[in-house]
């Protein structure tokens, strides 16, 4: 059973993670956007903004919520694993349509 310090330091640690994964999806929500102002090459319209931050919203908080039900530590990785795959998967269908015609 754990002490009372080591259940606030796992607490203290896994909020510091759930900033870093918000900070890291606004980070990529930004990126196209700076992309924009210096290449030709990105060129997103708000559809796009709006679906990419609506992916990063959705997977975000499902890992969020994921967290919080599991305590394990292990099945919390495999579940963030999951996620980024569905959401790498999804994307990159969205943006070639990787799958069928």
């Amino acid at each position: 059973m754990k002490t009372t310090q080591e259940h606030h330091s796992d607490t203290r640690q896994e909020r510091r993670l759930h900033w870093v994964i918000w900070a890291a999806a606004a980070l990529a929500l930004l990126t196209p956007l700076i992309a924009m102002q210096f290449t030709e090459e990105v060129n997103w319209d708000l559809a796009d903004f709006l679906v990419f931050g609506a992916l990063l919203l959705f997977f975000c908080s499902a890992y969020e919520i994921g967290t919080r039900l599991i305590g394990n530590r292990v099945y919390r990785l495999g579940l963030g694993i999951v996620l980024l795959a569905a959401f790498i998967l999804i994307w990159a269908e969205l943006a070639v349509g990787i799958f069928g015609d």
